[in-house]
């Protein structure tokens, strides 16, 4: 059944209200907003702004459920890609290149970014504006800030969203976006359209929404701010000799390609950037599909720090710019959400940072991997076996 909503009656004398007498997160809800309105009159936010952003305010129980049962991210490379990266969209995003080519060439002008890497993000996120969400965006932002498990990440963005409807940016009862508060084709949080907001069709106003050519600039003025550095690779497919020193792979480890070439590694179309430092990703171990990850591929856990997010956003990149499908290989057999748990749960008694225990093998839990593997006597190429599971 569909968890009920509950509406907030905002009859509040604004003036009156401390900031100081509000609780950050949890409570009454109509006393957190009141909590918010408070402290958004105090930042400088004009009372009619405040009024007209939360009359009507609901708290969405069915955003916590979705918020705490994201399961996506305990797939494997493999299974997550087959997901998410299919040959139609492939086909439909270099389609979505050819359709928007000057607003491309000016992204890759301005800031060197190749169009697939932003063409990647816009599929992934919303198939090309097609599929932005369906939930109120400020509620969505309030019922997150409300609840006490990450009030930090959402309650700023309340703020920003306050500004862009002050600038005609935003209509809290009617933009809609992703449950988790991001909005338009790139599924971007409010802070982030704020900083990067751009007006890329010349039309005098940001709407990340509705106009491709603002979401597109938008996106690549993000990137850019996290530090994309120009005209540079960011992720390519290799081969790897079966006698590859294993310890030394894995985002933990860097050194430069032409020291990896001397190694045996090449590429397996193109040649390897020499010039440039790497690291060997191994998203499945030694007997699946292998990576070179230049700088730039680092960029992409500022957008989203899941390694098998930010390792499939940046294949399904090299294969928009021109790049074959990937040798998927033969991987050994992983191991179940519930099996990563148990792993991650010895790996902390061992004296491991294995962030939390929730069945995701992030690069933490990668890391302490490949220690314990090299302490067993095992392959340490950071995927994680019965065998290692076993010996611990």
């Amino acid at each position: 059944m569909r968890a009920p909503v509950r509406a907030v009656a905002l009859t509040l004398s604004l003036a009156c209200l401390a900031p100081a007498a509000h609780a950050d997160c949890g409570g009454p809800f109509d006393a957190f907003v009141a909590g918010v309105a408070a402290e958004a009159q105090a930042k400088g936010i004009d009372a009619a702004t405040v009024q007209g952003f939360l009359a009507g305010a609901r708290l969405n129980p069915a955003i916590l459920k979705l918020d705490r049962g994201q399961g996506t991210f305990r797939k494997s490379f493999l299974d997550f890609l087959a997901d998410r990266v299919s040959k139609a969209r492939i086909a439909n995003g270099r389609a979505a290149i050819a359709r928007n080519q000057a607003v491309f060439n000016e992204i890759q002008r301005q800031y060197g970014i190749p169009p697939g890497v932003i063409a990647g993000y816009w599929g992934l996120e919303t198939d090309f504006g097609a599929v932005q969400g369906k939930f109120l965006v400020r509620d969505s932002l309030l019922t997150l800030a409300h609840d006490c498990r990450r009030p930090d990440l959402f309650r700023p963005h309340l703020f920003a969203a306050m500004e862009l409807y002050q600038r005609g940016n935003f209509d809290p009862n009617r933009t809609i976006g992703a449950w988790a508060g991001e909005i338009g084709q790139f599924q971007m949080l409010p802070e982030d359209v704020l900083t990067n907001g751009t007006d890329g069709d010349g039309d005098g106003h940001v709407d990340v929404v509705r106009s491709a050519p603002d979401a597109l600039m938008s996106a690549a003025k993000m990137l850019a701010g996290f530090g994309w550095r120009p005209n540079e690779p960011w992720l390519q497919e290799i081969v790897v000799p079966d006698s590859l020193d294993w310890t030394q792979t894995g985002l933990n480890h860097q050194l430069p390609a032409s020291q990896w070439a001397a190694m045996g590694v090449r590429a397996r179309s193109g040649e390897l950037s020499t010039g440039l430092p790497g690291s060997v990703l191994l998203p499945m171990g030694r007997k699946g599909p292998a990576f070179i990850a230049y700088p730039n591929y680092r960029i992409y856990f500022n957008w989203n720090k899941s390694f098998v997010y930010a390792t499939t956003a940046a294949y399904f990149a090299t294969r928009l710019d021109g790049a074959p499908a990937l040798d998927p290989r033969s991987p050994e057999k992983g191991l179940s959400a519930d099996e990563v748990k148990a792993l991650q749960t010895k790996l902390r008694a061992h004296g491991h940072d294995v962030g939390n225990i929730d069945g995701i093998l992030g690069e933490l839990t990668r890391e302490a991997v490949q220690t314990e593997q090299e302490r067993a006597g095992l392959p340490a190429d950071g995927w994680p076996t019965k065998a290692l599971l076993a010996a611990l």
